[in-house]
């Protein structure tokens, strides 16, 4: 198997299952023309996203790394007209495409978009009562995300599922010995979730046009 038959099988299933869409076309787009890295989720992967905060019904959903703003717009859609999406991005570059797809999108009324390090936006989140949330996906910088699921269990409930992105980190999760800070942030949050006793986890390999990764997901299961 090669990058280019993922890529084409992931062409095919998003041909077939995933309608063009002219507001997502375009945050891709406008990211893209602004210069920010390609590390959106596929097309595919954002209509998984969709479809889980809708099994969920999730009224409320928490978005740890917006980029420019396509995970938060598939998120996004998923909620009910009173619904609720807070997203965190560190970047400001970031946050101002981000706030421009979203609009373009339809989906400011819905979405929150807090700039500053997610780090320092938590604690403030959960001052201002927000929580618990029904969904909440990672997906920022890996080093963190021991801290960020810290931070997931603290603002879920019982029933709560928590999604975190690039887990796998093209099979590297398994290297003990890496240097890379990345994957030793993941292999600690992997960590996490195996010795958690508040959640029932497990964790998926993927590949397709973004390559070789994966996703974990957890299902809260006590408060």
């Amino acid at each position: 198997m090669t990058q280019e038959q993922w890529t084409t099988v992931d062409r095919y299933f998003t041909d077939l299952l995933v309608p063009t869409d002219p507001a997502l076309d375009a945050a891709l787009q406008t990211s893209a023309a602004a210069g920010l890295p390609p590390h959106n989720v596929s097309p595919n992967q954002g209509k998984l996203l969709l479809l889980l905060a809708q099994i969920q019904g999730a009224r409320t959903i928490l978005e740890i790394g917006t980029l420019g703003g396509y995970s938060t717009i598939w998120l996004a859609r998923a909620l009910p007209s009173d619904g609720r999406l807070l997203t965190l991005e560190a970047d400001p570059k970031h946050a101002e495409v981000a706030r421009v797809n979203i609009a373009h999108a339809g989906l400011s009324n819905i979405v929150d978009l807090r700039l500053g390090q997610a780090l320092s936006t938590l604690p403030q989140i959960a001052a201002e009562g927000h929580s618990p949330f029904d969904l909440i996906f990672i997906d920022a910088d890996k080093p963190n995300n021991p801290d960020y699921l810290r931070w997931a269990l603290k603002l879920s409930r019982r029933g709560s599922l928590i999604v975190a992105d690039n887990v796998v980190r093209d099979g590297a999760v398994v290297d003990v010995t890496s240097s890379d800070p990345s994957v030793q942030g993941v292999r600690r949050f992997n960590e996490m979730l195996a010795s958690e006793p508040r959640v029932s986890a497990t964790a998926i390999q993927t590949v397709g046009s973004k390559g070789y990764d994966g996703f974990a997901i957890a299902l809260v299961t006590a408060d």
